[in-house]
């Protein structure tokens, strides 16, 4: 298996989504997982198996993350590049070494 980058599976979901750019939809879907991922928190259903994802913790995080890239790209933001920013403003508002650095 190949590793994956935040910038390749960014580039990834572009293929196949976000092209009739619908941003409130998928604004909505995001939340709907969000809500999804509480309900699973909640009952604490994680991974068991690597052959059954559904109704998991795993499963949610990830349908977060997707429709988070899905907006990002809609946006045309470089999650990668944002990410960088981010931390530098949060190591800077928190007084400590970026993640980033080494």
């Amino acid at each position: 298996m190949n590793e994956i980058t935040l910038e390749n599976l960014q580039k990834a979901i572009a293929k196949i989504d976000h092209k009739n750019n619908a941003i409130d939809k998928y604004f909505y879907k995001l939340t709907e997982e969000v809500g999804e991922l509480a309900k699973v928190i909640r009952k604490d259903k994680r991974l068991e198996s690597s052959e059954c994802i559904k109704d998991t913790v795993e499963e949610e995080l990830y349908d977060v993350l997707y429709y988070v890239i899905c907006l990002a790209n809609m946006y045309e933001i470089d999650l990668t590049q944002c990410a960088i920013l981010k931390e530098k403003l949060n190591s800077e508002k928190y007084q400590r070494k970026s993640i980033f650095d080494e």
